[in-house]
Formats: C-alpha cells, structure tokens, sequence
C-alpha cells in the first residue's frame, strides 16, 4: 500500500489565497475548506486508500518557549483563520483521520506519521505531500518522499540532496546555519546555503563542528537546529490500517449543507460505492 500524508495547513492556506484571486478578494466562508476537501477526493479518485491530514489547531507550539521570534498566528487574516477548525471538523465527517496539533506542530505530525508508516513491511511508499523544506529531513531513498502539489515535483533523497546540497539527515543542521524566515529564525549570520553544506559536507552535524568554524554563534546554531529537528514520537496511530479512507460518516451530510457545497456529498458517494480503489502513487 502507498501512504499519503497531507500538510492541512498548508493545504487551507493555498485554497484560500489561490481562491481569492478567482474571485477578486471576495471570500468565501467555507472557500477554502471545500476547497481542500475537493482536493483530498480527488486524489481517492486517483488511488489513494490510506491517507491522514495533519493540521496546526493553534499556530504556537512548544517551539515559541525556545525562541521568542519563533512563527505564531499573529497576522493570520481573520477569514483565514475562521476556517481552520471547521477543516478539522469537515475532514472526519468526511471519514478522513486528521490530527490536529496543539503543542507540536502540523510539521511533526507529519514526522510521526511517516515513521510510523514507514516501519510497517506492507507500506510500499509514505508521500508526504508539502513543500516545506522542514520536511526534507524525512526523506527516505525511494520510500518515503515529499509531494510538491503546486510544482508538480516528487523529491526523493536525491532530490533533496540535489536541492539543498546535503543528505536528508542534515537537513535540521542546514536550515539552522542558513535560518527559515517562515519559521522566523534567522540562522547564521554570513552564513549561506552553498557555505552550509560544504561545511556539513565536510565536518557533518553541527556538534562535530571543529569550535572555530561557529565560534560564539555556537549555541545559538544548535538551539535553531533543535526549532529546525522535528519530533518524530507523535502517537498518532499504531497501524496503517487505521489510515484507511473507507467513506464519509453519517454526519457528512449536515456539513456538506453547512459548508455549501453539496456536490461534495455526491462525488464522496459515489467514490464510497466505487470497490477495489487502485493503490496509485504519483
């Protein structure tokens, strides 16, 4: 079986703002919600059978203990952020598993479902479908990969090599050197990505580093790589036979009306009655 592993948050963000242009700034209540939605049927409709969505139910995590510039809601336009909940709520109505982050992140959901599911011998392939270079780090050969919906890209471990010029473990020690503006820490000062990954390259983590490569910037390289790691002992599921989408529930229906969106109900039941659904991957 083939595993997808869906960034909900990012997955609201890109139907929010990508609906705003079709429509000229008018939102949508649900827009973005039936939006995502639409996308997770179609790829049933393509062969995805086992699937699970990770969404940011608070925007802060334990991260914004470690670093006071560390990414928190603020700024999250209001008619964006109305709609993350009722995502949540529409998914599992829809019968999809969704895990809704509190104290970690969308991010290491993500992490946790991908090892779990990974370790499982049936498991052919773990798609994690976001660009987020974060989840970079998860990478896995051939087995598990990241999904780039937008760029239409699948990127393997040597295609996160190729990308990022280091291996898929080194990730966490890459992004600390260069920094995430979207996760607001700034990495290293004169430190850029060809400069990172020679020295990761040459020397490997960060605390193999010889101390007159950092220097004072030290402990502040090692407190972005531990915002940059992401955790991995989420316990999201036990098996991957829980991932599996086997229709809507029976409260899908008042939230298909709720949302607007009634073709909703009809393209999920008709996928529902649809038996044996190919195991398909990008």
């Amino acid at each position: 079986m083939i595993v997808h592993l869906l960034d909900g948050t990012y997955e609201l963000f890109r139907q929010f703002y990508g609906r705003r242009r079709a429509t000229k700034g008018e939102d949508e209540p649900f827009g973005a919600v039936v939006g995502v939605l639409h996308s997770v049927l179609e790829m049933i409709e393509q062969g995805a059978t086992h699937l699970g969505v990770a969404t940011d139910h608070v925007i802060e995590s334990f991260r914004n203990a470690l670093w006071p510039g560390y990414k928190t809601g603020d700024g999250i336009e209001p008619a964006l952020w109305a709609q993350f909940h009722p995502l949540e709520d529409a998914l599992a109505a829809m019968g999809v598993v969704v895990w809704p982050m509190i104290e970690l992140e969308a991010d290491d959901a993500l992490a946790s479902a991908a090892r779990i599911a990974s370790a499982d011998d049936r498991v052919q392939k773990v798609c994690i479908w976001t660009p987020d270079k974060d989840l970079a780090q998860c990478v896995q050969g051939d087995r598990v990969v990241q999904v780039d919906r937008r760029g239409k890209t699948v990127r393997n471990a040597d295609g996160v090599r190729e990308k990022f010029g280091v291996e898929p473990g080194l990730i966490p020690d890459f992004l600390a050197l260069v920094g995430d503006a979207a996760d607001g820490y700034p990495g290293i000062s004169g430190i850029g990505a060809v400069t990172a990954a020679r020295l990761l390259n040459r020397h490997g983590v960060i605390e193999n580093f010889p101390p007159t490569v950092l220097g004072n910037d030290r402990d502040q390289a090692l407190l972005f790589k531990q915002l940059a790691t992401l955790r991995t002992d989420a316990p999201l599921f036990r098996n991957v036979d829980a991932l599996e989408w086997r229709g809507p529930t029976e409260a899908f229906a008042a939230c298909t009306a709720h949302l607007g969106d009634e073709r909703l109900l009809k393209r999920c039941g008709t996928l529902a009655r649809e038996p044996g659904q190919p195991k398909g991957a990008p």
